[in-house]
């Protein structure tokens, strides 16, 4: 290892570090798939070894960057309450669709239903903005509005996502195991943020470090949102 890339793996270990990444689960919770990139136990917490996070961290840049150029749409999905704002945020700052709501069975698998669905909204958006919906009663009106107000909160994020997404970048892959296993299924690629009690072996890139701390999430969201600006930048 040249002087140089040492020093920049102790400058991204620092940084993990200081997001509290090193955070494992209990002990007794620890799926076998994650045993070695635990380093030790603290106070009940197993402590994960950041130099094989810094690896991970970086094939998934290069394959985040590599979507990018090519135009590709990641699918950023996390719907713990530690998650939900920061996996919004960072989605909507590269212009990508997101679930940050609890995630429907079929979003992938049965995606020509959903886009009904989506339609449905842009429909009833579309009439009230016409005045189209004033001949419907103040009841009527008022079902209407709960039910594009329940189907904005549902699908508000993937409204935009006209085809499936190259991949999924996912907080929490035992959380949403329904999404993981949808995207296994077509044989989408799926980028997940993975604790030590986390199943990763059916993870194409998966990130062992703290899943549940929102400093943590942040720190990894916003990497990935950083590899995708630099592959959009790359591409022009």
């Amino acid at each position: 290892m040249t002087e140089q890339v040492k020093q920049s793996n102790q400058t991204n270990i620092a940084g993990l570090f200081s997001a509290g990444a090193h955070y494992g689960a209990m002990r007794s919770r620890r799926h076998p798939s994650t045993k070695k990139f635990v380093f030790g136990l603290k106070n009940k917490l197993e402590i994960i070894d950041l130099e094989q996070t810094v690896t991970q961290v970086t094939a998934v840049q290069e394959f985040i960057k590599s979507l990018s150029a090519l135009g590709k749409i990641v699918l950023f999905v996390g719907n713990k309450n530690e998650a939900r704002k920061v996996i919004e945020r960072g989605a909507k700052s590269i212009d990508m669709p997101y679930v940050s709501e609890r995630w429907i069975g079929g979003t992938l698998t049965n995606f020509d239903q959903i886009r009904k669905r989506i339609n449905r909204l842009n429909d009833l958006e579309a009439k009230e903005a016409s005045g189209e919906l004033s001949v419907y009663t103040k009841k009527e009106r008022s079902l209407i509005g709960f039910e594009m107000a329940d189907l904005v909160r549902t699908f508000g994020g993937i409204r935009g996502m006209e085809a499936l997404p190259a991949a999924l970048f996912v907080i929490d892959s035992e959380r949403e195991k329904t999404a993981v296993t949808e995207a296994r299924k077509l044989g989408i690629p799926v980028v997940a943020l993975c604790n030590s009690d986390c199943n990763i072996s059916g993870i194409d890139y998966a990130i062992v470090a703290n899943d549940r701390s929102q400093k943590s999430i942040k720190h990894f969201v916003q990497m990935v949102v950083d590899a995708y600006v630099a592959g959009r930048n790359a591409k022009v």
